[in-house]
């Protein structure tokens, strides 16, 4: 019983929650606190929010990993680096991986009554749940699909900021804007690190026919694009410091944002054309990180403006 659990939390890489669910709690942190926008006022904390987005940033990301096995079962087997992974292994059933799936995507749509009576949440979930399917097929017709990953998980802030805040959402649009600046930042560090990933499979994406950044330009040309991407996400961190002085995000923030173009600078000197062997560093280490700073500092700000 505790292998077949252990088997299920390795399929869905459930550590890798870490990257999106800080920007979650990040915006439900700013929704809960601060006054957005002029006609805006403060939201109650509510232990009920709190556990719904918990619940709903496992459970999705739960079944996007568990359908994205079931969809790359196929070049997953194919592909030596990925060989080992639990349905090519043999190690679970499609049938497991599928039922493991739906059931994460039935918990996350029932988690989104806990934010009931604000009904955006559950309106919502089925349309974010085809956002996360989609991008499993992404990789089969447009080498955009990094940015695809990236919007995917843009969305956890920008859905934790209308599950926390949905009456003013809907009364005024305006109040999203800081979970939709936040979401950008997301975007762009997520698309960025996708693609140094990806370029370990560089060779096996064009011999299969799949799309990616690394195929279409190359190993140097995705690194290229993949720091433009990261520097932007760096100027958007300051941004969001002088777009939104409703968030009263001040020193805190700032250094924390000094820190995180260290750890962008120290991800992308670790990985290059030649040299792939550090990319658990430069992909999960150094990512956590960032997020785990981001949220901390950004919380503080908040909360001792």
């Amino acid at each position: 019983m505790v292998s077949r659990i252990q088997h299920f939390g390795e399929l869905v890489r459930f550590s890798h929650t870490l990257f999106a669910l800080p920007f979650a709690l990040l915006a439900s942190a700013w929704a809960w606190i601060v006054p957005p926008s002029l006609e805006g006022t403060s939201v109650s904390f509510r232990w009920l929010d709190l556990l719904g987005i918990l619940l709903c940033m496992v459970a999705a990301r739960s079944f996007a990993m568990a359908m994205n096995r079931l969809v790359d079962e196929r070049f997953d087997a194919a592909n030596p680096r990925t060989a080992i992974r639990h349905l090519p292994a043999k190690l679970m059933s499609r049938n497991e991986v599928l039922g493991f799936g739906l059931a994460a995507g039935l918990v996350f749509v029932a988690a989104t009554a806990l934010f009931l009576p604000n009904p955006l949440p559950l309106i919502l979930s089925l349309p974010v749940l085809a956002v996360l399917l989609g991008y499993s097929y992404g990789k089969r017709f447009t080498w955009l699909v990094h940015f695809w990953l990236g919007i995917a998980l843009m969305l956890a802030p920008i859905c934790a900021w209308i599950a926390i805040r949905g009456t003013q959402v809907m009364g005024h649009p305006a109040d999203l804007l800081p979970a939709v600046g936040l979401g950008i930042l997301v975007l762009l560090w997520v698309s960025g690190f996708d693609i140094i990933y990806a370029c370990q499979d560089f060779q096996f994406d064009r011999q299969a026919g799949l799309h990616s950044v690394p195929a279409r330009f190359g190993i140097r040309g995705a690194l290229g694009i993949a720091k433009s991407l990261h520097f932007a996400m760096f100027l958007t961190a300051i941004g969001l410091t002088f777009a939104f002085p409703q968030l009263s995000l001040g020193w805190i923030f700032r250094v924390a944002v000094i820190a995180v173009g260290v750890l962008l600078w120290l991800e992308h000197s670790v990985v290059s054309e030649t040299r792939m062997d550090r990319m658990q560093l430069a992909f999960f280490q150094l990512n956590v990180t960032i997020s785990l700073v981001l949220l901390v500092a950004g919380s503080l700000d908040a909360y001792l403006r």
